[in-house]
């Protein structure tokens, strides 16, 4: 299970980002206050935003990628009552509860390809990943990679298994392919063969389920269709394995 805070302080929106994610202050139990970027339930994107949050970051983080510590942040509406924003007040007002905290990186840089040369094994990792999990947003417009000491993280995956949009055609989606043409990471050359053959091997069925054990059940309950939060669990690792041991239709054509 991902550690549980609660806010404490709403500090400020942050706007770059249309879910309208906040900077909160959140502890947990006889902790001290630290910051985190909160995503809310509330938001356009809903729920499901944030489960592929959790499922795509961690992911990510068991394949050697760097990702902000991910957490639960339970938010009391209100938290906001002395925003002046009136579309910040009704975001948290309809998001009382469980949402998704990821840690805040102080000093972190917006990735800039021009300013930060990546390794094509490292353009590889990312991108392939980003073929496995179908994120739709880590293109050169918006790449959602940091840059701290030198070093790349990843972030905002909000966008990724859209499968999970409409589960009665998911597994029509399976070996859907992933259109790399507006990936930030293109221009590096990556090296997918090599991604293929070091992390393939590493998405087993049994790495899935401690991924999706770390989704909190509030989350996952009353999706329909399924009955129990389980068996929605179960359907993110058929859909995600079926991914990794069937053909490779799903990699760019860089994977060649």
């Amino acid at each position: 299970m991902l550690s549980e805070l609660r806010a404490v302080r709403y500090v400020t929106p942050l706007r770059e980002g249309g879910s309208l994610p906040g900077l909160v202050e959140a502890r947990g139990v006889g902790g001290d206050p630290g910051l985190w970027v909160a995503k809310f339930t509330g938001a356009a994107q809903g729920r499901k935003a944030l489960v592929a949050e959790v499922v795509s970051g961690e992911l990510a983080r068991r394949l050697g990628l760097r990702v902000p510590e991910l957490v639960t942040v339970e938010v009391d509406p209100v938290l906001v009552v002395g925003e002046p924003d009136e579309r910040v007040q009704d975001l948290v007002k309809a998001s009382g509860g469980t949402n998704l905290g990821m840690a805040f990186l102080s000093r972190a840089l917006g990735f800039d390809p021009l300013a930060f040369p990546v390794d094509p094994l490292t353009a590889g990792r990312v991108l392939w990943l980003d073929a496995l999990i179908g994120n739709v947003d880590r293109s050169w417009r918006n790449p959602n990679l940091l840059v701290r000491a030198g070093e790349l993280w990843l972030i905002d995956h909000g966008a990724s298994l859209i499968f999970h949009h409409n589960w009665p055609r998911a597994a029509a989606a399976v070996d859907k392919p992933y259109d790399a043409s507006d990936h930030a990471l293109l221009r590096f050359g990556p090296d997918l063969a090599a991604a293929d053959a070091e992390l393939a091997p590493l998405v087993t069925e049994r790495l899935l389920r401690e991924v999706l054990a770390l989704v909190p059940e509030v989350w996952l309950d009353g999706e329909p269709g399924f009955g129990s939060a389980q068996e929605v669990r179960e359907a993110y690792v058929a859909q995600l394995a079926g991914r990794v041991s069937g053909g490779r239709d799903w990699l760019p054509e860089a994977a060649a």
